[in-house]
Order: structure tokens, then sequence, then C-alpha cells
């Protein structure tokens, strides 16, 4: 048969025995690869990746980093073909960006995958890689492929050559590039921070250490998103990223990282209080594979933080002083009274924190028509369902601020927090609703972060809202209005004329273990004599608004003489109450009766 042995000349067959032993022996394999991973090396320098306790090659996409291959023998671009390859995942695909091969290319083009050898030096080649901005952010296996006469061969695994890929805010190809070396330094590579609570009137702070560059921390936030079953393909959009980690960094329906507790009873677990920072909660839900006890809205934001920086997408702690909470979806705060003043806790299902902390997170939309990337609202504490699990976010800080709720994802609740009406309602026996008062002011009251560089306070408020009263403001709630999200008044009920009575009540300054003094004014604009039934309630209650004990219920009768002003005292002693912690106390007062007027209400 021709093309074999059989007819070939013996000389014929003797020849080809050196070539075929130059072509087994001659052919171009990897010896070692070297990746300049050390904290020092300019991989990790350049990419500001130097501060992660990590031993592995950690860059950022979009930007190039530097390897080095040594070969058997000095490698000849003429004769010999290799490329580098990353794979992610156990099925990788190429379409799906799992599977990465990265071709030799005599220029590197920015926003592509490319290698380009920049030093050949006896046998070895050093390669600059250029990753693409929109990579998926992960642990990437790395293999070297070189082409011989057998076929492509690859180099066998190794965890030494494992390389994780970032979010890149230094890139400006990359979906959360933030401009501003201070702003990166403080919203990336700050690894301790200060988040606010406590009162409008008595701001306090904690520190918390975020510690994204701890050992172990970016292993778990990877983790994170493997216990959500998080596609791959997905992993490159910080929306999609930042959503997931909104569902995962609480435990409510997906046994997330944090359970939340805000009933004051923390058995078998930490209370939220004591937590300090994120490192021994993450690494505690790693390690464990179940969720960790106990957290509340400061500690959900604190973890979240860590997540997102870790990965490299820029966030921030907020927090919201007298922060709504939606029940219904209708954008106001509706809290309902029984005739004798007292709130009806059965129909009252809407609530005001005292104070509450989500996260923003630096990112563009382009899911969302122009102008609303930057900073997106994302919220971690487990308050109401979203598209069947417990998170929200991200929303467009510039949406909410405008009154644009339309736009996804979660953007009714937030504005909800920061910009709804509270509406007291008197539910009376007969069935119908009157609407005594509203507040327009009372919510989203003060809205502050950390500044950058220092542990000072940044009002943040107009990032959120217009200042009452302006006419952008106006425009902004009937923006939502017309998107359908909140209700008119007159569906509750009829809302009451303005009273020719005003009320207001001031508290000094209340010491645990100390008698408090509490001042109710009463104020007749009218040139008509009042008799006023008022009633007063005090109650200890969680900073999220919900009541736990009534201290003080007391009702008392005052006589007002035209346009004049009257003050009566009151006060509690600490017999009346205990205060544990995490809880605080708060009262109001309404004006249920008033002979000869239409009354009025404050709280």
């Amino acid at each position: 048969k021709t093309g074999t042995g059989r007819n070939r000349k013996p000389e014929q067959l003797l020849s080809d025995v050196p070539q075929l032993f130059s072509l087994c022996v001659d052919y171009l394999h990897v010896t070692n690869i070297h990746l300049f991973k050390e904290r020092w090396d300019t991989n990790k320098v350049d990419h500001h990746t130097d501060k992660y306790e990590n031993n592995k090659l950690i860059v950022r996409r979009g930007q190039s980093f530097f390897i080095q291959i040594d070969f058997n023998r000095p490698y000849d671009p003429r004769r010999d073909l290799f490329r580098v390859e990353y794979v992610i995942g156990r099925y990788p695909q190429e379409n799906k960006g799992t599977y990465i091969p990265v071709p030799i290319v005599p220029e590197l083009q920015r926003g592509k995958w490319g290698a380009k050898v920049i030093m050949r030096e006896n046998r070895s080649v050093r390669l600059s890689i250029q990753s693409s901005p929109e990579c998926i952010v992960g642990k990437f296996r790395m293999y070297v492929a070189v082409w011989t006469p057998y076929g492509i061969l690859r180099t066998s695994r190794n965890p030494e050559t494992d390389t994780y890929i970032l979010f890149n805010p230094w890139c400006e190809e990359d979906a959360v590039y933030l401009d501003g070396d201070k702003e990166r330094e403080e919203y990336v590579l700050n690894d301790i921070g200060v988040i606010f609570y406590g009162d409008f009137n008595d701001i306090k702070s904690r520190s918390w250490s975020y510690g994204q560059f701890e050992d172990g921390i970016l292993d778990a936030c990877l983790y994170v998103m493997d216990k959500a079953q998080m596609d791959l393909s997905g992993r490159g959009n910080p929306i999609k990223v930042s959503r997931v980690g909104s569902a995962m960094v609480n435990a409510k329906d997906d046994e997330g990282v944090l359970v939340g507790s805000w009933d004051n009873i923390y058995a078998y677990g930490v209370p939220p209080s004591a937590w300090t920072g994120s490192v021994d909660i993450l690494l505690e839900y790693q390690s464990t594979k179940s969720p960790v006890r106990y957290g509340q809205c400061w500690v959900f934001a604190g973890v979240f933080n860590t997540f997102l920086r870790c990965l490299g997408i820029p966030a921030r702690v907020i927090t919201n002083y007298f922060s709504a909470h939606d029940n219904d979806a209708n954008l106001q705060m509706d809290i309902f009274l029984e005739e004798d003043g007292n709130v009806n806790s059965k129909l009252t299902k809407d609530s005001v924190w005292n104070y509450h902390c989500w996260n923003e997170a630096w990112m563009t939309r382009p899911d969302l028509p122009v102008g609303f990337g930057g900073w997106q609202a994302v919220d971690s504490t487990p308050q109401e369902n979203s598209d069947g699990m417990y998170r929200c976010g991200p929303a467009s800080v510039q949406a909410i601020k405008h009154g644009h709720i339309c736009f996804q994802f979660d953007a009714p609740f937030v504005f909800a927090e920061v910009n709804s009406d509270l509406i007291y309602i008197t539910a009376k026996k007969d069935g119908t609703h009157v609407v005594e008062t509203v507040d327009t002011t009372h919510i989203g009251k003060l809205i502050v972060t950390k500044e950058v560089g220092g542990d000072g306070i940044k009002d943040i408020t107009d990032t959120y809202k217009f200042q009452e009263g302006q006419e952008e403001e106006r425009l902004a709630l009937e923006t939502a209005l017309m998107y359908g999200a909140k209700k008119p008044l007159n569906i509750e009920g009829i809302l009451k004329p303005r009273s020719d009575v005003d009320m207001n009540f001031d508290v000094e300054n209340a010491v645990l273990g100390r008698d408090f003094k509490l001042t109710i004014t009463f104020q007749n604009n009218s040139p008509r004599r009042y008799t006023l039934l008022a009633y007063l309630s005090g109650n200890i209650v969680f900073y999220t608004g919900v009541s736990k004990t009534e201290f003080k219920k007391e009702t008392f009768e005052v006589t007002l003489e035209p346009l004049s002003c009257k003050l009566t005292e009151g006060g509690s002693s600490p017999g009346d109450f205990s205060l544990p912690p995490c809880l605080a106390w708060c009262c109001h007062s309404v004006i249920t009766s008033c002979q000869g007027c239409t009354g009025g209400s404050a709280g």
C-alpha cells in the first residue's frame, strides 16, 4: 500500500529516524511559570492589591500585568506557537467568558484580552497580559497551551498559578470606574471605617473594621456568590453582583451570612452590638457553612461593605435618620390612632426607625437612561421581599432624588425611606378613617456617611432629596405619584381642616437611671377660648420604631385663653421603665377633643 513503510526503500526509513527523534526532543514545552505575585512586585503594587494577605496573584481587570514563562529551549516565534489560558468554573465555555484563550499579539488593545512578548532572554519569555474590563470577577485557573506535532499540550493543574481577577475602579472602561485618588483610597482601599447611629439630635458613631484585605476574606466573599449559586457569566456585572450580595448577606430565605434579630434575645449567638468588624463573621460563615447569629442594620451594612470593597466595587455605609419602613408600598407612613389617641397596633403596619443603615455602591447603569449611574443604594437588611427574596437595590440615588421610582431595582422602597409623608389617621369606631395631620418633613431628616479621608460626618441628604418646600422637591413627589406608587390622601380618609390650636413638646436629655422632664406647649392662635382633652403616651421602642412596652399613659385637660400659650410639665422616674441595650424610648401626645374647635395632633 502506498504511504506505508511496506513500499518504501530501507534508506528512506532510516533517514526518517533522526527527524522523528529530533521532533520528540525539540518541541517547546513549559518548565516553569513566574507570576510576580509578592506584595512588593509590580503586579500587586500597580493593581492596588498589595494589601491583600494572599500569596496568589491578584489583579484588576482591564489593566495589564506581567508573567514570565520558562521553556525547555529558547522560544522562536517563527516556528513556535503557544498561548495563555484562563479557566473558571466546572464547565468552561468561551462564549460565556469562563474559558479565556489569550492570544499572543504584536500590540495590546484596550478593552480586549491579549498577551504581548516584551522580553525574550535565553529560555524565558516575559509577557504583558491585558484583560478585558468586562471580565468575570473571581478565581481563575491558569494554563499555558503549546502547539506540538502531537497536538496542543497544556501545563498540568497547578494551584500556585491560580489568579484572582477583581473589579477595577482605576480603569476607565470598567463599570465601577471612580474618578479621584482620594475617593478610591476611601471607598475601595480603606479597611477601617465609622458607622453613625443614635438619634437625629444625638448622633453617635462606632468604629468598624471592614478587613477586606485580611487572610481568607477574598475567598469568603467569593464563597458568598458560590453559595448563592450565582451564574458565573453574571459575576462581571456589578449590578448583578451587588444585588446577589444584598440577598446573601442576610439569612432570611437563602441561608446567607447573618441572621437578624430585633427582639433583644440573642441566645446561642453574639449580640449585634458586640460585633466590631466583618472578618470574624465572614470567616465563620465560610468555615461553618451556616448563618452567623446575630445582626442588625449596621452589622449587615458593615459586612456588605466588606464584600463590595473586597471585590473592587467602591462602597460606603449610609445612615438615614427617621427612616421609613413602607410596609404596603404606598409611599406614605400610615400611623393609625384610636379615638382616645393611642396607636392602633393592629392597623399600623408601617414603622419609622430612629435610624437605618444601608450601603451605596458606585457603578454605571447601562440598563437605565443616561444620568442614573454613580451611587446606587443597596440594602442587605431583610425588610421587604423583592422578586422573591429579601434584598434591596441597586437603586439609583439620582433616580430616587427626582422621583423616577419606575427604574429597577426597589426604587419605591428607598424613596419611601427618605421622602415619604408621615400621616396620622384616626380609626373611628364606625369604621371611617379621618386624617388628623400630615408631616411632610419628618422622614429622612438627615442622611450621612463618613467623610473622605477622615472620621467626621458628611451630610449627603441633598443627594437623595431636594430641600423641603423647593419646587424641585414637589416635582419629585409629583413624579413619584405619576408612576402610580403613591396613593392620594383622600383614599385613606377625610383630612381635617387645620386646627386653631398647635401643640408641641420637648424632652430634656434623658440619662438611664434618672428622672427626666417633658414639657408640652399648647398654642391658641384664635380669639376664642378652648378646653382641650389631651392624651400622653410614653413607650419603650426598638430603634426600628417597633414598640415594646408602654411605660406612661396619661389623659389630662387644658384650658386655653384666646391667643395664648400654655406650658404643661410632666416626667417619668427610673421606676417607670427599664431601658435595655438597643432600645430607646419615645413619647407622643394627641389632642383627643377640643371643645369649640376642630382639634389637632403632634407626635
